[in-house]
């Protein structure tokens, strides 16, 4: 690759991170820039290297929204290991199953979560009326952690998006506090892939090491900017990320 290819993709590490903090879809940013830049590829080594990339940026905005937001770690630090053993699941499933399967439920999904925030202006903008029991909080955490810990193994946009919403609609909590939520179940589940990706040799370190510097940038902007912005912020955000991660996915399945 030129020094431009790399410049590139330094770019578009750094706007992954931003993205990927406030309302997560960075891989939607990443990995097409990794195949258009670098077309050799396999897909793979462009799913390990991005995966590389976006440990660091998560934990990063980990770090960043703990230090504002108490988490209840009792239930969120098991979560995350079970994000870790799922999405390693899923990516030892790629092989096996047609990815494209996914895509056109995927697209629906997010269409139909589009709709929903957008007639319900309220969700993930202020705390629920009604704090969910300990037992519906619990299932709905492992729930999340097990079933996009998967979906991030053996796909992966929009994976941080998808725990977001889970946690706003069926939890009540603000989009900012299910972004502190999501971030730490996100990063289980990337660590998770990757340990996979390692293992079987997929990762291009040199690389995924410049651009995890560039993602870390991004991630630090993009969580204090939703810190300081709020939720209504992120609801936009959230809405102009769904709107893309549907056209992309249009994109890719019939374009």
């Amino acid at each position: 690759m030129t020094a431009a290819d790399w410049g590139l993709l330094m770019v578009a590490a750094l706007a992954a991170g931003w993205v990927d903090a406030v309302v997560g879809g960075g891989g939607l940013i990443l990995l097409p820039a990794l195949l258009v830049v670098a077309p050799g590829l396999t897909a793979q080594a462009a799913l390990a290297t991005n995966k590389m990339t976006a440990v660091f940026g998560t934990f990063t905005a980990v770090v960043t929204f703990t230090r504002k937001i108490k988490l209840d770690w009792h239930v969120m630090a098991p979560a995350g290991i079970a994000a870790a053993a799922t999405s390693a699941c899923g990516a030892a499933a790629v092989s096996l199953i047609d990815r494209d399967l996914f895509i056109p439920i995927i697209m629906v999904v997010l269409v139909g979560v589009a709709v929903l925030v957008t007639a319900r202006p309220t969700i993930g903008t202020v705390a629920g009326d009604h704090p969910p029991t300990r037992r519906k909080f619990v299932l709905v955490v492992f729930l999340a952690a097990g079933g996009f810990g998967f979906y991030d193994g053996i796909l992966g946009p929009g994976t941080g998006t998808f725990f977001i919403i889970a946690f706003a609609t069926l939890l009540g909590t603000e989009f900012v506090r299910s972004a502190a939520m999501a971030k730490v179940l996100n990063l289980g589940s990337n660590l998770g892939a990757l340990a996979f990706f390692a293992v079987t040799g997929h990762v291009m370190w040199q690389l995924g090491a410049a651009m995890a510097a560039c993602n870390v940038v991004g991630a630090l902007i993009g969580s204090r900017t939703a810190l300081s912005r709020g939720s209504g912020f992120v609801r936009i955000v959230l809405l102009v990320v769904v709107i893309g991660m549907v056209v992309r996915l249009g994109w890719q399945q019939f374009g």
